[in-house]
């Protein structure tokens, strides 16, 4: 860590710089967080583009009265070195240390936890209206990248804050599209001209002081503001925020620290919402990641001195794209949908195959939902492929925009369960529970990347209605080599007479396979049962179990609401008077840390699961229905 970096133990530090120490600062936070990321994973390009950014307004506002909102927090690590973080700062994304978003709990320097896209705005203006009413004029500053811009969200957001005429500044970090069309040299030179401090007092003192004249004073003040909105126009192409009701400036230079820290003490004296439009390049700092900043975004480690990111083995996401490229070579009317996932959902080659079948609608999980509806009556066959925790945006959609209209769609959804080290704003626990409250739908939990390809195909050529199929990140775990893959809602391994019955579905049957094995070698004989279909269950599956004095559920998802309370309403339905436990997450919050540790510390390992059933057996004359973490 450089040596101005190391003495900057809060904020007010930061106030404290020249502007020669604040540039050698930025290079010192770039050396850290490159190096940090290279072991610990986490988003780079991101970080690296909004140093500068980060500096000029922790030197231009006061903290922590001041707030600043991070739209979807994963540029917040320059943030989080410069408000008392940096000695922990090595711990980011690591069990017990430091959260790879903005987290309140972490500091008093978080206004606001986050995770997911185009919030900033609307959270940003509960804040400034908190203070208004609470009699404080502090100001609220927002970070919103152009990519979350895309997000319908951030414009219920924008068309509210233009009713607030005070202390909020919207910061539209562009780092990859252009926003006015009509902006060259001098656009800028006026843009900068017009922002000045002084500029700002003096056209403030004139239109006070022709507001206080006799007479015609206020009708000349409506005039100039008419003639000045004119010669705006003439400059500028873009007045969409102003429409709004913001004072739009911009664009400027995101890493000229001078430029920045001027421009934001004048959006200070604006008594309006205020954006400013301010150009960055993602990866700066870093010639690997400036040069392919997609690649350089979310990372698991990579070698700083060549760049190279390791070999990445087989995913889901892959086996999900080639196989929906398979069927698409089968079927015209298959489209795929993403929401600004091209890469993350493995979709990348099904753009290239079929470019006219691929829409990738930009953050806007509502609009994709809704879009795919539209596809769906249209006569088309949509896929839309969504991450787990992404796709609770869009529950009234899925209900009102496809299930009611009684067409077919497919939802992949992938990162589902617990995704590590991301942390508790990305865990995809929920899905499992608030789909089955969706008439109609159906739901297939793969374990294994054949699985995947069988059960999605199944989905595509024989599905009705609304169907989904859920998969974890990453690669398949360990397969036994007696099992065989295939479409059907369930199936029965082990020993199918046993009075002790382990219940599970997707990724952890692996370690239940196991574990059975493991309590075999104990005494213990067991029926596995998996479920391939949990939505609806197969109440021939149900009915498997019945006879099994003891019945254990392991579920990586919510336990309220979740598969595992839903086969326990079925047994009681059937008149099962046994013993059942249900193991799954009471908590599903998270914390970040790495999968397999989670898992573990979630009794879903091997030795859990068989621990679990030992202590159940030595638990005499014990009855009935027990639900535990």
């Amino acid at each position: 860590m450089g040596k101005i970096l190391e003495g900057i133990l809060s904020p007010q530090d930061v106030k404290k710089l020249t502007l020669a120490q604040e540039e050698t600062l930025c290079e010192e936070i770039r050396e850290v967080i490159i190096e940090t990321v290279s072991h610990n994973g986490g988003h780079l390009a991101s970080n690296l583009g909004v140093v500068e950014l980060t500096v000029a307004l922790l030197h231009t506002f006061s903290l922590p009265s001041d707030k600043i909102v991070w739209d979807v927090g994963h540029q917040s690590y320059a943030y989080k070195l410069l408000t008392g973080r940096g000695d922990k700062f090595s711990t980011i994304r690591q069990a017990g240390g430091l959260s790879g978003f903005p987290c309140k709990e972490e500091s008093e320097y978080d206004a606001f936890t986050c995770g997911h896209s185009s919030t900033s705005i609307s959270s940003a203006l509960g804040l400034c209206a908190a203070n208004c009413l609470r009699g404080k004029d502090d100001y609220v500053i927002t970070v919103i990248g152009d990519g979350a811009l895309s997000g319908g969200l951030a414009y219920e957001g924008i068309n509210n804050a233009g009713r607030l005429h005070r202390n909020l500044i919207v910061i539209l970090n562009d780092n990859n599209m252009s926003i006015s069309k009509n902006v060259g040299s001098m656009a800028r030179y006026l843009t900068y001209i017009r922002t000045k401090p002084g500029y700002l007092k003096a056209k403030n003192n004139v239109i006070s002081s022709l507001e206080k004249l006799p007479g015609g004073g206020n009708r000349i003040s409506r005039v100039l503001r008419r003639v000045k909105k004119g010669v705006k126009k003439l400059f500028y192409n873009s007045t969409i925020f102003e429409d709004f009701g913001f004072a739009y400036y911009g664009p400027f230079d995101g890493h000229d620290i001078k430029q920045l820290e001027e421009t934001l003490e004048s959006a200070k004296l604006i008594h309006k919402p205020v954006l400013l439009h301010v150009r960055t390049n993602k990866g700066k700092g870093y010639q690997y990641a400036e040069q392919d900043p997609s690649i350089y975004h979310g990372l698991s480690g990579f070698d700083i001195s060549t760049g190279d990111t390791g070999e990445r083995s087989q995913s889901f996401s892959d086996v999900f794209g080639n196989t929906l490229c398979r069927l698409a070579q089968e079927d015209d009317r298959i489209c795929a949908i993403t929401a600004a996932m091209q890469s993350g959902t493995g979709l990348s080659i099904f753009r290239e195959k079929f470019r006219n079948r691929f829409f990738d609608v930009g953050i806007s999980e509502e609009h994709a939902v809704t879009f795919s509806g539209g596809l769906a009556a249209g006569g088309m066959l949509p896929v839309f492929a969504v991450y787990s925790t992404f796709l609770q945006r869009s529950y009234d959609q899925l209900i009102h925009d496809i299930s009611i209209q009684n067409t077919k769609a497919v939802l992949a959804i992938d990162r589902a369960g617990v995704v590590g080290e991301d942390g508790k704003t990305h865990q995809g626990l929920f899905d499992c529970a608030y789909l089955q409250t969706i008439p109609n739908i159906t739901v297939f939990s793969p374990s294994y990347f054949d699985e995947l390809e069988c059960q999605l195909t199944y989905l595509v050529k024989e599905g009705k209605g609304l169907c989904a199929i859920r998969y974890p990140r990453g690669k398949e775990l360990s397969k036994p080599k007696f099992f065989s893959c295939c479409a059907a809602p369930f199936q029965i391994f082990g020993d199918k007479d046993s009075g002790v019955a382990l219940v599970t579905y997707g990724r952890i049957f692996s370690f239940a396979q196991e574990a059975a094995e493991l309590l075999k070698s104990r005494g213990i004989p067991v029926k596995l049962l998996k479920l391939n279909r949990i939505i609806p269950i197969d109440m021939e599956a149900v009915k498997s179990v019945l006879s099994s004095s003891r019945i254990f559920f392991f579920e990586e998802g919510v336990q309220r609401g979740g598969i595992g309370e839903h086969f326990s309403y079925l047994l009681q339905e059937e008149g099962y008077r046994g013993s059942y436990c249900l193991q799954a997450i009471d908590d599903p919050y998270l914390p970040h840390a790495p999968m397999f540790s989670t898992l573990d510390s979630l009794g879903f390992s091997v030795e859990g699961m068989a621990r679990k059933v030992i202590s159940q057996m030595q638990q005499k004359g014990r009855k009935g229905s027990e639900k535990e973490d």
